[in-house]
């Protein structure tokens, strides 16, 4: 059995040492363009502002390693040119010296990862203006930093122009944010990123959303002009761009294999590609979503890791199946995490597909133990039978367990009532009794039983004359903010004064979190009234801002 691997990093790496350890006689060829065959790409912004001081921590294994201990051909600074499926041999291209000659395959597995998207804007040559795909461009970035840039522009708001911002903050730069989208993290749903926005804003990041750089000019010496589609101009000296990725197909979509209208490359479960002899794995594959079984292409780490070894497996027999891929993600920013898994509710809605949602602001561990910081947890389910579609996290420690659990939970085809009855590790410097998982699971479980029926943010802010606004929160907590036109009565004092809420109106009533608008939901239910309680609260209704105004 001979394999050519072409590509490296999480894919191409895994795959290769999976099939060495599935078989000691198979010969196995990896080909890399670049110089580095197995890197911590996650970890390069970390490395611009010292965070990871040392270079060498981001190699996780050398090419000399992986031919000492797998046995492996690795050839770097190799690129492979041409597929010819009929001769099953592959046309390489030895970067150093310019010769090309062909090698023949049994298997071929394509794992050549996605490019960094360079939009066509006037000046986009010029110095000073990078993306960043690999140790070489993390490299020029710090290089342009250490000669002592003063003012960074990120372009593009997602995982990984966040982690730029961050980074070039704390090495002192003056750093603007554009994004075109009107919220950070275009893959949450925006009320669940105001946290992030805030955080940024506090940090001295100027966040310039719905916005989008048209050109870039020289700006005397070592500077740059960025115009943005708005009008504006800004100065810098490092310009970045975030914008997004897109498969590297070209061999692919020479070869003749099928590739999805995004560029994505076609495969089974089993990582086949068109030519059940050729797999493709990694950020260049179009695969199915776990949530919706849609094509979808997802460019994540730990997914290309798992379809390397599967497609591995499956070469050698193995009875496999690739489950689909969820998108669990998390950043951190400033002292903040958010996290996702599943589908987001916006693409939910452009999907069609029904759902319910349900929102909870717990503290990470017990209240009464120090240190205790909140998070924000959205759950989003089947309104008929429970079953988890999505879940998202925003907030300072435990956002990381919960999306974890949560992530689990999905992939197990678990509901709501599930997570009511989960059994989660408890003492009160890591968590609580009723831990937000569960906490999520009540309000969920809850609401599909019909003991507090539920509006939400989007509804009151469409017709907020629709109900009777009542916050059941102390005259203190109201005094300090409440919605537009709501009447005060608490909780405490409701069963006494049903009298001045009217029989004839729906109420819509809310607390801070939810917790006490549920309480004064029941006891109005049993009273007769016609009452929703609004979805996680006035917390909630803040991550709404400015839409969701608030009065004093």
């Amino acid at each position: 059995m001979k394999i050519i691997i072409v590509g490296g990093v999480a894919g191409g790496a895994s795959a290769a040492a999976r099939a060495r350890r599935l078989s000691e006689e198979a010969e196995i060829v990896l080909v890399e363009r670049g110089p580095d065959i197995s890197f911590a790409n996650c970890g390069l912004p970390y490395h611009l502002s010292g965070t990871i001081a040392e270079r060498s921590k981001l190699l996780i294994v050398t090419p000399e390693r992986m031919r000492e201990r797998f046995k492996l051909d690795v050839r770097v600074r190799s690129d492979v040119e041409a597929i010819d499926r009929a001769a099953k041999s592959v046309r390489i291209r030895d970067l150093a010296t310019g010769r090309t000659y062909d090698e023949t395959y049994d298997k071929l597995i394509l794992s050549p990862g996605a490019s960094p998207i360079r939009p066509p804007i006037t000046g986009l040559e010029l110095p000073g203006i990078f993306t960043l795909r690999n140790l070489g461009d993390m490299d020029r970035i710090k290089a342009a930093l250490d000669g002592g840039t003063r003012q960074a522009v990120v372009v593009g708001a997602g995982f990984i122009g966040l982690e730029l911002v961050e980074n070039f903050v704390a090495r002192g730069v003056q750093t603007t944010l554009v994004e075109l989208q009107d919220q950070v993290l275009p893959p949450l749903d925006k009320e669940m990123t105001t946290p992030i926005l805030e955080r940024l804003r506090a940090k001295g990041v100027e966040v310039l959303l719905s916005d989008s750089a048209e050109s870039f000019a020289p700006a005397g010496a070592d500077g740059l002009q960025v115009g943005l589609k708005s009008g504006r101009k800004l100065a810098a000296q490092l310009v970045v761009l975030g914008v997004g990725v897109r498969p590297e197909n070209g061999l692919a979509v020479a070869a003749g294999l099928d590739v999805g209208p995004r560029g994505g490359i076609r495969v089974n479960q089993q990582m086949q590609t068109s030519d059940p002899d050729i797999y493709a794995v990694g950020d260049v594959v179009e695969i199915r979503d776990f949530v919706t079984d849609q094509p979808t292409q997802v460019p994540l780490a730990g997914p290309a890791n798992r379809q390397g070894r599967l497609a591995a497996d499956h070469i050698f027999g193995r009875s496999v199946r690739y489950r689909g891929t969820q998108g669990t993600a998390i950043v951190g920013l400033f002292g903040l995490a958010a996290g996702m898994t599943g589908q987001s509710e916006k693409a939910l809605r452009r999907a069609g597909r029904a759902y319910a949602k349900a929102y909870v602001h717990p503290a990470h561990h017990a209240g009464y133990y120090p240190g205790a910081e909140g998070m924000t947890l959205k759950l989003l389910f089947d309104p008929t039978d429970g079953k988890l579609l999505g879940a998202q996290g925003v907030g300072g420690a435990g956002v990381d367990k919960r999306i974890d659990v949560l992530a689990v939970a999905l992939q197990a085809g678990l509901t709501v009532y599930d997570l009511e009855e989960m059994e989660l590790a408890y003492a009160p410097q890591f968590g609580s009794a009723k831990d937000p998982v569960n906490m999520l699971g009540f309000v969920a479980a809850g609401l599909l039983r019909g003991d507090h029926p539920q509006t939400d943010v989007e509804a009151v802010l469409a017709d907020p004359t629709a109900a009777l606004l009542v916050d059941v929160r102390t005259p203190t907590e109201f005094a300090a903010g409440r919605l537009p036109g709501a009447v005060n009565i608490p909780v405490d004092e409701l069963r006494d004064r049903l009298a001045e809420i009217p029989r004839d109106r729906n109420v819509t009533v809310y607390c801070q979190v939810g917790q006490r608008g549920y309480l004064a939901t029941r006891i109005l239910l049993q009273n007769g009234y016609r009452v929703h309680n609004l979805a996680g609260g006035f917390k909630t209704w803040l991550l709404y801002a400015p839409a969701a105004k608030v009065e004093k």
